[in-house]
């Protein structure tokens, strides 16, 4: 098992940045892909960013690409979700997900699942 809590949600202003974290525990880190996804109300959870293992690769959704920076600290088990200039859309509820045998956009092939925090973006 793999533990996931995300941290770093909360109020934030457009044309301001957030930085979300997703501490890893349990199994050890090594050899997972991570991902973030988030779900805003009445939508379907859609990816955001993922980046692999080893020498890291990365993958952006279309309306984040250019304003959101994935990363991983495999020494403190933790990826990172900065995002600038976050704009009313961006509001939702992000969850950081691990895969083990996948690195890419389908929630469906992530095996773990953090609980996921709140993001509201401002005008």
């Amino acid at each position: 098992q793999v533990q996931l809590v995300e941290s770093g949600g909360g109020l934030v202003q457009a044309g301001g940045s957030l930085r979300l974290s997703c501490a890893a525990s349990g199994r050890t880190f090594s050899g997972y892909a991570m991902g973030w996804f988030r779900q805003a109300p009445g939508k379907e959870r859609e990816f955001v960013a993922a980046i692999s293992w080893g020498v890291p690769s990365t993958i952006y959704a279309d309306s984040v690409k250019g304003r959101a920076t994935i990363s991983r600290d495999n020494a403190k088990n933790t990826v990172y979700l900065q995002m600038n200039s976050p704009k009313r859309e961006d509001t939702a509820v992000y969850y950081c997900a691990a895969a083990k045998a996948y690195y890419g956009v389908s929630p469906a092939a992530y095996d773990y699942w953090g609980q996921g925090t709140q993001v509201t973006v401002s005008s």
